[in-house]
């Protein structure tokens, strides 16, 4: 529990030092001037939850973890997404520019070697390899080996949950307790599935980062004092994915632990899409918005929610074999995609019989 404990702590103790920094230099979110649909806080809050998830992170993992080449790599990522995170926090700089630094982000990881060289069979034992084809390189004088549809599925798996855990923020303490209850369960399914070609502390690193994420829920719950920012979302798919493959590719339990914002995400691409409108983009049409705008919901019960069925999907990925976690992920999708086509059809209809 030390790593889980520390990390947790040094992310609390660091909240208000960013908060006070964020807030000195008036580098605020204020609804006043931020003016957006999407937007649900009434006050000005600073972002900077990047920064305080990271701080948790690198001092804990520097002080405990092995320093080897996949910690280097995965440190160096944080580091760029803190970055970004925090030009974002102050400029809004351009969705194509963050994502972007998230496929450097990726890119770096896989380089060092951490990729998806099999997913579990959902027909029968056995997995299936995507250690074929293999192209070989000559960098620096090395020969350097890649595999081709490992090396693409790890940088697809990391980029998309980057970017579909990072929109499911929208309301206080939601992203920081669903993704800390997450990341526990991966940390104790890395105690039964280590399968690491070195002596990388995979289960460590996760009770690390979960406890980062605990720290930052301290002071994002209702009424937050600090916002996660993109900086928190980018860093929290991103450790989910590289978890997920350091513990022996457990795709399957990583989609399971976040099938909520992956229907979420996936039901909103297609909507942007059809509407014609660019799906990077934001709206008023998230999962977390139709609980607040057609249901009632208040901010507490929504991220309630959203932390409830984290730990209900991660007791289940405890004892599912991978076909009865593909079947759980089809209900959850067609819960989630049938409450938001209701909520759709609510909406237009209310409008029409309004007016």
């Amino acid at each position: 529990m030390w790593p889980f404990i520390i990390s947790f702590l040094i992310s609390t103790l660091a909240a208000p030092l960013v908060i006070q920094w964020y807030r000195r230099r008036h580098w605020v979110d204020d609804p006043a001037t931020h003016r957006h649909v999407k937007v649900t806080h009434q006050q000005p809050v600073p972002r900077g939850g990047g920064l305080v998830v990271a701080a948790g992170i690198v001092l804990t993992s520097l002080l405990l973890l092995p320093i080897d080449s996949y910690l280097l790599a995965i440190m160096a990522s944080t580091v760029l997404l803190t970055v970004t995170g925090i030009l974002d926090d102050i400029y809004d700089i351009h969705p194509g520019w963050r994502l972007a630094a998230g496929l450097l982000a990726a890119l770096i990881v896989v380089g060092a070697g951490i990729g998806i060289a099999y997913v579990s069979n959902p027909f029968g034992p056995g997995v299936i390899h995507l250690d074929q084809p293999v192209w070989q390189l000559q960098i620096l004088g090395e020969t350097r080996s890649v595999w081709v549809l490992a090396d693409l599925f790890a940088i697809v798996f990391i980029v998309w949950n980057m970017n579909i855990v990072n929109w499911s923020k929208g309301v206080d303490g939601q992203l920081p307790g669903f993704v800390g209850i997450a990341l526990v369960f991966v940390g104790i399914l890395s105690y039964r599935f280590i399968d690491d070609p070195t002596s990388f502390n995979t289960a460590h690193l996760a009770f690390i980062v979960a406890g980062a994420f605990f720290g930052l829920l301290v002071w994002n719950f209702y009424p937050q004092k600090i916002m996660p920012g993109y900086g928190a979302g980018s860093l929290a798919g991103f450790y989910l994915s590289v978890l997920a493959i350091l513990s022996g590719a457990k795709v399957a339990t990583t989609l399971m632990v976040i099938a909520i914002p992956t229907a979420d995400a996936i039901f909103t691409i297609a909507r942007r899409i059809r509407a014609g409108k660019s799906p990077l983009w934001g709206d008023r049409g998230h999962l977390h918005h139709k609980l607040m705008d057609v249901l009632g919901w208040g901010k507490r019960r929504v991220a309630v929610f959203y932390w409830s069925a984290s730990l209900v999907l991660g007791i289940l990925s405890l004892y599912l074999n991978t076909m009865g976690k593909l079947l759980t992920i089809g209900l959850t999708f067609a819960i989630v995609f049938g409450f938001l086509s209701w909520a759709k059809w609510v909406s237009v209809y209310g409008k029409q019989k309004s007016t």
